[in-house]
């Protein structure tokens, strides 16, 4: 099975690509990092750059944790249960329309052959988006009987607020799926960093190409190789609060 090349690309997949630098995604807008770093990505399968992306920093981090607790604190945390579904369906068949473009992509990205992208990391990425589209209507708290007297007893679940999502290499896309499906069903917002070796993935899934809902989540990059602290600012810069409250 054949790994995807620069030279090798459809017209679709080459414009993006060539599209670079690639900004983050912070909120709504693609922009620079905040101190203008960037870094090359590497095809796998010949050693050679792919293109530049921008380098996130604690700036950047801070900046994209605001953003997405300003989603949650407004259009998407009101949002009905049943809009996060219309939502989560969408991206799901806007990544089905884009799918060959994105699972040569994946190939350029990560080294695997375009077939395996097609047939495995695709098809599962928009199936478990599917199926966690139709759990925001299923997220149901319970009165609980207990034996006191004269006491009511009930459960409340509610989303935790911003989750800070890292993403492996080797899956790119199909992990990204993974944990935006379950975070967005449950109305929470995301800040999500890709791997620094397969940073593509998040950016042409995020694009404006596949129709993304805007203010959902934020894609940053950093490279270890740089030593950034900004993977570790985020634990502390996103705190949640508890998933499930129960009143009596």
């Amino acid at each position: 099975m054949a790994t995807a090349t620069a030279e090798a690309l459809s017209d679709a997949a080459r414009a993006f690509v060539s599209g670079g630098p690639h900004r983050l995604l912070i909120g709504p807008d693609w922009t620079e990092a905040a101190d203008g770093r960037t870094f090359e990505t590497i095809d796998p399968a010949t050693g050679e750059p792919i293109c530049d992306v921008a380098h996130a920093g604690p700036e950047d981090v801070d900046r994209a944790v605001r953003a997405a607790t300003a989603a949650f604190e407004g259009k998407w945390g009101t949002m009905p249960a049943a809009g996060r579904s219309i939502l989560m369906n969408k991206l799901a068949d806007l990544i089905e329309e884009h799918a060959g473009e994105l699972a040569e992509i994946e190939s350029l990205d990560n080294g695997k052959p375009v077939k395996m992208a097609a047939r495995v990391d695709l098809p599962g990425a928009i199936d478990h988006l599917r199926y966690y589209a139709g759990w925001p209507t299923k997220i149901e708290g319970e009165t609980i009987p207990v034996s006191w007297p004269r006491m009511f007893v009930y459960t409340r679940k509610e989303p935790v607020g911003v989750c800070a999502q890292i993403i492996p290499w080797n899956f790119p896309l199909l992990m990204s799926a993974w944990k935006i499906a379950p975070a967005l069903a449950a109305g929470c917002t995301v800040l999500l960093k890709p791997a620094e070796q397969t940073p593509l993935r998040a950016w042409s899934t995020s694009s404006p190409a596949t129709g993304r809902p805007a203010r959902r989540w934020s894609t940053i990059r950093a490279s270890t190789r740089s030593r950034s602290r900004a993977p570790r600012l985020w634990a502390a810069r996103s705190a949640p609060r508890p998933a499930a409250r129960s009143s009596a």
